[in-house]
């Protein structure tokens, strides 16, 4: 019983995780997450790292990413190329 509980608080927060950091903000790619100044250099790699997630992948289209909250799928290339301009300049 417990572990079932368990199993779905993780799916909820992983569902909601990207969203609740991004919640008033005007994210509408992966590069303006990496150009937020609101956000810490951890919170912006959680949440390119969540939208790179095959948890947020398009129904049929794996190449494709939409995290809740955002207007349109971004192609996976995208959300690489966030994190390693996220890299670049943190010099990580």
């Amino acid at each position: 019983m417990m572990h079932n509980l368990l199993q779905q608080a993780a799916g909820h927060a992983m569902a909601i995780g990207p969203a609740v950091l991004v919640h008033g903000m005007q994210l509408k790619r992966p590069i303006d997450v990496v150009r937020e100044p609101s956000l810490s250099v951890d919170d912006k790699r959680t949440i390119l790292a969540a939208w790179a997630s095959d948890f947020y992948a398009v129904e049929s289209k794996p190449a494709l990413r939409q995290v809740p909250g955002t207007l349109e799928p971004v192609s996976i290339d995208e959300v690489q190329s966030a994190l390693k301009e996220l890299d670049r300049r943190y010099g990580i």
